[in-house]
């Protein structure tokens, strides 16, 4: 499976594009629809879903103009699918003081569900702390971490849903998969290894 970062312009989030057999999927469209369709166009590859680590308004800029435009399913983790219809709980509101909601997604994950990407597979895996719903994807030889893991830090848990203990317990199953070298690719800032980054985030988990 092929890995496309797209460089953040707004919020700092990224948007990554996973592409196989031509096909990919959209993870946290932080940016334009223009952006992320001229990057499908450079790789050839036709869009089938929006994949979202949680319901942040950061990581959600371009949710509905993407199906809009192509016509695909939205995934979310059924514990933040309410984040996509409340600008209280997808933060919008919180910094901005104005309301900014989406249309509900098209389909709910859970823990362990697996998803078909041509000839590849993406395995959910439920990391609650960040929000309640935040997940990771296990993508082959990579992890995308969304903000429950970045390279030197955490994400914050002081919004909507989020808990430092559920967080800490996330942290301790990203570890339990016994994978330190796989490469974490975060919502924000650069990528690492997963066992660098649990041991950088030392100072939160004791």
């Amino acid at each position: 499976m092929k890995r496309l970062t797209i460089s953040p312009k707004t919020f700092g989030a990224n948007c990554y594009l996973l592409i196989s057999d031509d096909k990919a999927f959209i993870v946290d469209p932080s940016v334009s629809v223009k952006t992320i369709s001229e990057a499908l166009t450079a790789e050839g590859a036709v869009p089938v879903g929006i994949l979202l680590t949680h319901g942040h308004f950061d990581h959600i800029t371009s949710v509905d103009a993407l199906r809009e435009r192509y016509h695909i399913p939205l995934y979310i983790h059924k514990e933040d699918a309410p984040m996509l219809t409340d600008g209280h709980k997808n933060a919008f509101f919180t910094f901005f003081r104005r309301d900014c909601v989406y249309a509900p997604a098209d389909l709910l994950l859970d823990d362990g569900s697996v998803l078909t990407l041509g000839d590849d597979k993406i395995t959910v895996i439920h990391t609650p702390g960040h929000s309640k719903g935040s997940v990771c994807y296990h993508c082959g030889d990579f992890l995308l971490t969304g903000d429950t893991l970045f390279s030197d830090n955490v994400g914050r848990s002081d919004l909507w849903g989020g808990d430092d203990d559920e967080l800490r317990a996330s942290l301790d199953k990203l570890e339990a998969l016994n994978i330190p070298e796989i490469r974490i690719c975060a919502g924000h800032g650069p990528e690492t290894l997963l066992g660098i980054a649990l041991d950088n985030a030392e100072f939160f988990r004791n």
